[in-house]
């Protein structure tokens, strides 16, 4: 499979290497290489293994994670008894390149470390999820050892945080300052545990997967995102459940960086004929990507429909706090009509900005559809789903 291993042609922000590149191989050359490289980028696969002792929460965290409650269609069995015998795949419901496995159960009698490893396909893997709902034991971390010692990433999840933090409460009155002093104690006690078995500076993130959003999510997510290569990251990225504001804001960046590439394509189709290209296809491109910001910020229908059956909203309700132009629908006569907008108001601006930044760029697409045209509607209509993002966001949190 193909994917975005090998390093494309232009890099961020390398605007000196794109003029060279157009100038010394030709404008459908390096138009190619764009196309080439966000293919690629659709391909990229992103394997999660999620293991843990049985009745420990992994399968609802398979679940959570895909944005799926366990009582969803295609969602993984729960219980607590022991339903997972052979690693499962669950499929991303809008990244099917997206793969979480719900791998066998730890802890047994005869566990081994390296058996379950070579069962499981540890191969295949770009981290695992190793999660406890109680302390973590030694088969938690001769797990993590084996994973360590073969340069793959891990991460330790205490799961079922709420229902401890509800046993808690009813043993005190202060309970909002309980809270914060409870999860550090029990986040604390969970390092201690993994020291004890010779884990050196372990880090547990707290989480429910009933409660997605609340805990240390967040801080889960930030460390994936720093530790995963490149074109991992930005699959990870996309795939997050829309519910924390920090993720919408890390979507947001991992689209913009695109946009550019987006818009040197639909600018160059626009101005000047290419073999293989035509305006009428570009316009297509565009509703596409569009398309993806809706998806990735959870705006469409079925997702949207997921949330009200959350949190007791309609769509209605919800449909009304979006006021993104594309609240109606994505078709070609408003994305035309957006384009024709934008170039209306920035067309001196743009031209020069064009010239001056992209000299042989802005030359070519001066006399079409600018790229800075392009590049300014998606990145505004883009600010413009985000912003709805939030306001559902905040709405079904109320």
């Amino acid at each position: 499979m193909a994917t975005s291993e090998e390093e494309p042609i232009i890099m961020e922000d390398d605007s000196e290497g794109l003029e060279e590149s157009i100038f010394t191989m030709g404008l459908p050359y390096v138009l190619n290489k764009i196309k080439n490289y966000l293919k690629q980028q659709n391909l990229v696969e992103l394997n999660i293994g999620v293991t843990g002792e049985s009745g420990s929460g992994k399968s609802t965290f398979v679940n959570a994670f895909r944005g799926l409650g366990d009582e969803d269609e295609d969602a993984a069995v729960t219980g607590v008894v022991e339903t997972t015998m052979d690693p499962e795949v669950f499929l991303h419901p809008k990244s099917k390149n997206v793969k979480v496995w719900d791998l066998p159960a730890i802890g047994t009698p005869n566990f081994k470390a390296s058996e379950f490893l070579e069962q499981v396909k540890f191969e295949r893997y770009d981290f695992f999820i190793i999660i406890a709902s109680d302390r973590f034991k030694e088969c938690h971390t001769q797990l993590a050892k084996e994973i360590m010692g073969k340069e793959k990433l891990f991460y330790f999840v205490r799961s079922k945080i709420d229902c401890s933090i509800t046993t808690e409460k009813r043993k005190t009155t202060l309970k909002n300052l309980f809270d914060l002093k409870k999860l550090d104690t029990i986040r604390e006690d969970c390092k201690n545990g993994l020291k004890m078995f010779g884990i050196e500076n372990p880090d547990v993130f707290l989480m429910s997967g009933w409660e997605m959003g609340k805990y240390d999510f967040n801080l889960l997510q930030e460390r994936m995102e720093k530790e995963l290569p490149q074109h991992k990251r930005h699959v990870l990225m996309l795939a997050l459940p829309n519910i924390t504001l920090e993720i919408n804001e890390r979507k947001k960046k991992a689209l913009e960086k695109n946009i550019h590439r987006v818009a040197l394509i639909s600018a160059c189709v626009a101005a000047i004929p290419l073999p293989g290209y035509s305006v009428s296809a570009d316009v297509a491109g565009l509703a596409d990507e569009l398309r993806k910001y809706y998806s990735a910020f959870g705006l469409d229908d079925p997702s949207l429909q997921k949330l009200c059956e959350r949190s007791g909203k309609t769509v209605e309700e919800l449909k009304s706090l979006m006021k993104s132009s594309l609240h109606n629908g994505i078709n070609r006569k408003l994305i035309i009509s957006l384009l024709g907008t934008e170039s209306s108001l920035i067309f001196k601006s743009a031209v020069n900005f064009v010239l001056g930044f992209f000299p042989i760029v802005g030359t070519v697409v001066a006399g079409g559809m600018s790229y800075s045209t392009v590049l300014n509607m998606l990145k505004k209509v883009l600010n413009e789903i985000e912003e709805d993002a939030k306001n559902v966001l905040m709405a079904c949190e109320m």
